[in-house]
């Protein structure tokens, strides 16, 4: 037993530059012992935080192999170990692909704390030893030896337990942050691998994979590949994920698509060259699975774990597809993201805009689409001011617009909408002027009909109905006789006219040949339909007359 000894191998300023400068973020360096954790096939791993009256610790217990002696000092103490090399890139009992490639995460404990100490148990054995940063930085030599001890345990008490003492953190705990900083660094979590956090022994919480965007509301969702934005090259080589699109934009901390491999993050959130001046980009997020990365043989992922090499061919090549990919996703977030508000403004204003638009006069509908896509849709505005302005613009605008703006009368609109919403102009004058005719009959009890009709009914002698009769000056005194007569007048030659100016034209001539030659167009339909309804308005008022 005196014989025995742990050695690490080391140049102290290496341990330093990669120890400490490295990992001292504390999600980054405690992400490390998870995943050895992992790669020793652990099912299950408490991170357990402390602070006991300031004197604050972390503890990283987990349930695999656990290490015997001779691994200790072959495997974990040897810096810089190929481990794809040694063990064929797999676990020891070849069930998972590890995520450890380099041999320096274990150098993630000096980033955060002076003092570790290391409990594993394997077969029955348990090696309890210590490593001092103050110790390993003053030795003399390139090796250094930690103190250690060997006891016989239980054999199913296989699995390592870390703790980290003499932390260089000043500020206290966030368990729930911490927790959600970790989610964001792996995508293996499931039910074969579960890692819990706690703070004092109290509150133990689950990270899973859902966590890193539970706080966020997914309005769009993409699981890659994707019928609506495929890509070849991607499909090709396996990637799979999942983008979204937010309801509002995101905290610039948060916008970008991460990049995992064999479940653990390789680079982190970003978009991949693509121009992101389009605003849409800060509504996306997401992540994507690329472990092809992870198997070639040359390394082209950064110590660190937060980019990739992007100036080699092979990585070249999948940036450009992954910047493919997303200018797809963003042209078709726009896309959906117009129905989807559609359909929400529609819901609350009860106006179906797909439907409006397809009511809309031609010279007036590009304009009513760009300012509700646009100013509208594309704006930041809340769903309510949206839905108040939609509701304002149809009320200016609405269906049929040319129809409403003329004012028409209420008679006419009943005689002649089913026409005009058919686009049959033509048959809309046609159906208000029988209205019109079929009314002065009733009205004025004569069985006559077209010109002859008119002359009878309207005018300053013997006339039957008195279109002036009823109206008298602000004063009270009545209008001037010339000015009544002309009135009477208007009202019996602009009749007799619509009789022979438009009824006859349109019963006589083919419709196709009045439109093509413009003899007798459409708006010419919408402009006498505006002059049926004067003629109502002053048959409203008219008077009989003995």
């Amino acid at each position: 037993m005196k014989s025995q000894k742990l050695k690490m191998s080391f140049d102290p300023h290496t341990i330093e530059h990669l120890g400490i400068k490295m990992y001292s973020v504390l999600p980054n360096a405690i992400a490390e012992l998870i995943a050895n954790a992992y790669d020793a096939e652990a099912r299950t791993v408490h991170v357990k935080l402390y602070n006991d009256n300031g004197n604050k610790r972390i503890a990283v217990i987990d349930d695999g192999v656990g290490m015997s002696f001779d691994e200790i000092n072959n495997n974990f103490l040897r810096i810089g170990r190929k481990r794809r090399t040694d063990d064929d890139g797999l676990s020891p009992n070849g069930i998972r692909k590890v995520t450890g490639r380099k041999g320096l995460g274990k150098l993630a404990f000096f980033g955060i704390g002076d003092t570790i100490r290391i409990t594993t148990c394997q077969n029955g054995q348990c090696v309890k030893f210590t490593l001092s940063w103050p110790e390993l930085m003053s030795t003399n030599s390139q090796e250094y030896e930690p103190k250690f001890s060997i006891y016989k345990c239980d054999t199913k008490q296989n699995g390592t337990i870390i703790e980290l003492d003499d932390l260089k953190r000043k500020s206290d705990f966030d368990k729930d942050d911490l927790a959600i900083s970790l989610s964001k660094l792996f995508n293996f979590f499931d039910d074969t691998f579960k890692v819990y956090i706690s703070y004092n022994e109290e509150g133990e919480l689950l990270i899973n994979n859902e966590l890193k965007y539970q706080n966020l509301s997914p309005q769009i969702i993409w699981d890659f590949p994707n019928e609506d934005v495929k890509n070849e090259y991607l499909e090709n080589h396996n990637v799979i994920g999942r983008i979204l699109a937010t309801e509002k934009p995101l905290k610039p901390g948060l916008r970008g698509i991460t990049l995992f491999a064999h479940g653990r993050l390789v680079n982190a959130p970003e978009f991949f060259g693509v121009g992101e001046s389009s605003h849409g980009y800060s509504y996306l997020t997401g992540w994507l699975n690329v472990d092809f990365i992870d198997e070639l043989e040359e390394d082209v992922i950064s110590t660190d774990r937060q980019s990739l090499s992007w100036d080699l061919p092979v990585t070249s090549e999948l940036q450009a597809n992954l910047k493919q990919l997303l200018s797809a996703i963003e042209r078709d977030w726009r896309n959906k993201r117009k129905i989807e508000r559609q359909k929400r403004i529609s819901g609350k204003v009860q106006i179906d805009i797909k439907d409006w638009y397809g009511k809309l006069p031609s010279d007036v509908k590009s304009g009513v689409e760009n300012i509700v896509n646009n100013v509208v849709e594309n704006s930041e505005l809340a769903d309510d001011k949206q839905t108040e302005v939609v509701g304002m613009l149809h009320a200016l605008i609405p269906e049929y617009a040319n129809y409403h703006w003329r004012h028409m009368h209420s008679t006419v609109k009943d005689a002649s909408y089913e026409d005009y919403k058919n686009a049959d102009f033509y048959r809309a004058v046609e159906e208000a002027i029988k209205r019109y005719e079929t009314i002065i009959q009733k009205v004025s009890g004569l069985k006559i009909d077209g010109q002859t009709l008119m002359g009878a009914v309207f005018g300053k002698n013997n006339a039957k109905l008195s279109v002036t009769s009823k109206y008298k000056r602000t004063d009270g005194s009545d209008f001037s006789e010339s000015t009544k007569e002309n009135i009477e007048d208007g009202q019996k030659f602009m009749s007799m006219g619509l009789m022979a100016g438009v009824r006859n034209p349109l019963a006589h001539e083919e419709k196709k040949e009045l439109k093509t030659t413009d003899l007798f167009s459409e708006k010419d339909c919408l402009d006498i339909l505006s002059l049926i309804s004067h003629l109502f308005r002053r048959l409203d008022d008219a008077e009989k007359l003995d």
